[in-house]
């Protein structure tokens, strides 16, 4: 199967994501939404029941992103720089551990193994198991060439060439051990942070709350930390976040919210605000419980540059304002395909198996 084909066929896909939406069913005029329309409904409805983290409105944001990433001038874009050939030198089995914090988190891995020619065989996380096995469907329908690519496993990995797992740090040990003798992506617990100055709009306030709460806050691209001056006026935030309110009406997250509320009161935590459905905590950490985000107060820019660069392997991403480097407000759960989990480029990794 040629590139083209493969590229075609994830545009393909696209075009049929595009049609779920949080306002309805949006269709369009595709051969394979006969077969595939009713029964990606019903599943969105299935995950959610599986998985109450999996609300409707998060699938949907998951959807859409996807839908946009799968457009062919953006998969030309990323792919170009790799040069690909229509295959490798060498087809490999790629064994593929999914993580299932939030919807569609390992489809990433699933397009770089099958649009850089290789098999993948795939062991999915119970929380998020009934997406990737459709699609795949979709693919070997939509073309037969995906029929031998794809392979879903229920039971152990074997016969495999190299491993890409995503996993805590706990888990993470698991895989090291485990996978160590195969090329491998292994990685490892990661958290996203924010730099404010105290100038930031309150449009750019609200665009950090989507930051943080987008999939509850469950994503490694999620903000579970803001660094701020000493100064810094904590009410501009809560005005903004307060957009966000609707949360409370989420009872398996105000669970959160109550359960870690308690936790801080009974230590006896200091500098603790709350508005009513998110923790503010002054903490060194950089990974916040749900519902929580930590703060901690920086003297200068300098510094706080060089400790963001001595932890860049704890950090997935760093967001802020637009005249700052780093990613903008709001953009921390819309990646790139180019943006690689980790850091670590997959679609090289995946070309120069050998």
């Amino acid at each position: 199967m040629s590139l083209a084909k493969r590229i075609e066929s994830f545009e393909t896909l696209g075009l049929f994501l595009s049609q779920f939406s949080e306002s309805g069913f949006e269709e369009r005029n595709l051969p394979l939404n006969a077969d595939f329309k009713e029964p990606f409904e019903m599943l969105i409805n299935r995950a959610q029941e599986t998985n109450p983290w999996f609300d409707k409105n998060q699938i949907y944001f998951s959807l859409e992103n996807w839908s946009n990433a799968l457009k062919k001038s953006s998969l030309d874009k990323w792919l170009d720089p790799y040069h690909l050939e229509d295959n490798p030198a060498v087809i490999r089995t790629i064994a593929v551990i999914m993580a299932g914090n939030i919807p569609l988190v390992g489809f990433h891995d699933f397009l770089s193994v099958l649009v850089s020619g290789h098999r993948i065989q795939i062991k999915l996380s119970s929380n998020d198991c009934h997406f990737i096995p459709m699609i795949a469907r979709f693919l070997k329908t939509q073309n037969p060439d995906f029929k031998d690519k794809i392979e879903i496993v229920d039971k152990e990995l074997s016969e495999y060439d190299a491993v890409i797992a995503t996993g805590s740090d706990n888990t993470s040990r698991y895989f090291d051990y485990y996978f160590g003798k195969y090329p491998n992506i292994i990685r490892h617990n990661r958290n996203s942070v924010a730099v404010l100055t105290g100038n930031e709009s309150p449009e750019e306030l609200v665009n950090l709350g989507d930051d943080i709460f987008q999939y509850f806050g469950l994503g490694c691209r999620n903000v579970s930390k803001i660094y701020v001056p000493r100064d810094y006026d904590f009410d501009k935030l809560f005005k903004a976040l307060y957009d966000f309110k609707d949360l409370t009406n989420n009872q398996r997250y105000m669970n959160n919210f109550d359960y870690n509320k308690a936790v801080f009161l009974m230590s006896q935590s200091k500098n603790m605000l709350e508005n009513g459905f998110v923790l503010l905590k002054e903490d060194r950490n950089f990974s916040s419980p749900i519902a929580t985000v930590f703060y901690e107060f920086y003297d200068s820019q300098e510094k706080l540059e060089e400790h963001l660069d001595q932890n860049k392997d704890r950090i997935q991403c760093v967001v802020g304002g637009e005249t700052s480097p780093f990613i903008n407000f709001g953009l921390a759960q819309k990646p790139g395909l180019e943006d690689y989990a980790d850091g670590i480029d997959t679609i090289n990794f995946l070309k120069n198996l050998n």
